[in-house]
């Protein structure tokens, strides 16, 4: 059974760095809940059980995805984070819904392309439970109102992804993957930060999110 799994992991969470594996013997890095840590993810970190059959899942169900923003002092233009003072700004309760609106059409977007998965409504032996979280959110967008001229930033927002797929009739956590991600430009390019160019790299970076999701779903059944 872990060749299998060695093998599906080799198409499911494939990174640049090497062949994944999963971690074994006593040193094995293994999470509260018993998953192994996988070396070489794509995701910069995951754990899988290893005793468990993937194949045998053909639909997801995706639940309510779970929003958490940092802790930001909403003010104007001595607006300052917690942790990093000038850098990190407050978020308008309508741009917060904004996100959660964007993020979660993108991947059910995604999630609809599936070649081997089917979506539904109601568990089953054969259905995953898909669960996401974006955590920490932050963004590196000043209010309009603050200076004048343009702004141009290399990074809108920061964000932490946690996906976990669920076996729907135990509720067993048999995947997870967390990843932090700043929303930027490929090449550390700075982008002029407005309305469309903020949104767009919203978009982009939960997209990479969804389609690695997706594309590693379906490696299971290639």
């Amino acid at each position: 059974m872990k060749k299998l799994m060695v093998a599906l992991l080799a198409t499911m969470v494939a990174g640049c760095s090497g062949v994944p594996t999963i971690q074994q013997g006593p040193d094995a890095e293994v999470t509260f809940d018993g998953l192994v840590r996988i070396d070489n993810s794509r995701f910069k970190d995951a754990w899988i059980d290893p005793d468990v059959d993937l194949k045998s899942y053909s639909k997801i169900l995706p639940v309510r995805a779970e929003f958490e923003f940092r802790a930001v002092k909403n003010g104007a233009a001595s607006t300052t984070a917690r942790r990093s003072s000038g850098t990190e700004f407050w978020i308008s309760e309508e741009n917060r819904q904004k996100l959660v609106d964007t993020v979660s059409e993108v991947f059910k977007e995604e999630l609809a392309k599936s070649e081997h998965f089917t979506m539904t409504d109601t568990a089953g032996p054969d259905t995953l439970i898909i669960v996401g979280m974006l955590h920490d959110i932050v963004s590196r967008v000043p209010p309009e109102y603050i200076g004048r001229g343009e702004v141009y930033l290399s990074s809108v927002g920061d964000a932490t992804l946690i996906l976990e797929a669920r076996d729907s009739l135990s509720g067993e956590t048999i995947y997870r993957a967390v990843d932090r991600r700043s929303f930027e430009r490929g090449g550390d390019i700075p982008v002029r930060a407005n309305t469309v160019t903020t949104w767009a790299e919203v978009r982009r970076a939960a997209r990479s999110w969804a389609v690695r999701l997706r594309e590693g779903l379906d490696s299971i059944h290639n």
